[in-house]
């Protein structure tokens, strides 16, 4: 099934951050992500509705984000049904679910994260950032990258719980702050 949420770009230009893309939220809309400051720590995540891991994933960058969010951390989740049909749900039905959770975190439109449709935004975040096993392809549902000045730094498993890598997020914060003294 084809998705009509690819992002808007030059194809004739270098890609060089997240924030030369733009991209369609969960209605339609569409959302530079050059909107977001440019000096802040963002986690990017493919996320799903129906996963084992579901809960705890969305749980743990929920907590990550409300956490950090006054210090300029963002998540931003883009829902993929590419693995076993989890996130079969349309972008509204999608939308009903985060909120029932409590989760107010941004999540964008359904994209595909890999093969030929994949959107321009994951084909520039795994040539950055590629699995030491899987090379450049999303192993799964809530494949991770931290970002930071619009560059990939990390990229974690799907296994990885997102408190595991707080750190990681508070030194970009940390970094961020020292910066601005």
């Amino acid at each position: 099934m084809k998705l009509n949420n690819k992002l808007n770009y030059n194809k004739n230009q270098n890609m060089k951050n997240i924030f030369d893309f733009s991209i369609k939220d969960a209605t339609g809309n569409l959302v530079k992500l050059s909107d977001y400051n440019k000096n802040n720590p963002i986690l990017i995540v493919n996320v799903a509705t129906y996963w084992g891991l579901t809960e705890r994933n969305y749980s743990e960058l929920q907590s990550l984000y409300q956490k950090y969010k006054n210090k300029g951390f963002i998540v931003l989740g883009f829902p993929c049904n590419q693995f076993g049909n989890q996130e079969r749900d349309s972008n509204k039905e999608i939308q009903y679910f985060l909120k029932k959770k409590g989760i107010t975190f941004p999540v964008f439109g359904k994209i595909d994260v890999n093969g030929q449709d994949q959107d321009p935004l994951y084909k520039y975040l795994k040539s950055q950032k590629k699995d030491f096993l899987f090379g450049g392809d999303i192993k799964w549902n809530f494949t991770k990258f931290l970002c930071y000045q619009g560059v990939p730094i990390k990229r974690y498993g799907p296994q990885t719980n997102p408190l595991s890598f707080e750190d990681d997020i508070k030194n970009k914060i940390s970094g961020m702050t020292n910066k601005n003294n």
